[in-house]
């Protein structure tokens, strides 16, 4: 079955960094799209950033461009999310998502995607 499983959140201070990583498993990896997404207490989930099947597509939230990036390596079957200058507002869970990949298309609403990790937690604060 395909599974995705998101690691590497944690308590970071802001102006901060720190590297998420999405294992997949069950499926073959470079045919999906996949994405990135956040949801903090009190807020609807949000797409922040998305990435295409070959990795040479993507977008990126307002919130985050220039902030972040993300990242593919289909030989290993996973995906990254590279924060940098974090802030409180950057605070939530973070999960990642996939997708079946559409040549040169990008999707970024989360009934858009079919498979989703459990999420990590990211808390920015001194």
């Amino acid at each position: 079955e395909v599974q995705l499983q998101a690691s590497g959140g944690g308590l970071v201070q802001p102006g901060g960094s720190l590297k998420l990583s999405c294992a997949a498993s069950g499926f073959t990896f470079d045919d999906y799209a996949i994405a990135w997404f956040r949801q903090a207490p009190g807020k609807e989930r949000e797409a922040i950033s998305c990435i295409s099947s070959s990795g040479e597509s993507t977008y990126y939230a307002d919130s985050v461009k220039g902030r972040f990036t993300i990242s593919r390596d289909n030989a290993r079957d996973m995906m990254y999310l590279e924060m940098n200058s974090l802030t409180p507002e950057d605070t939530a869970t973070y999960y990642c998502a996939s997708r079946p990949a559409v040549s040169g298309a990008l999707y970024a609403e989360v009934d858009d995607y079919t498979d989703w990790g459990q999420g990590t937690l990211v808390t920015v604060s001194s």
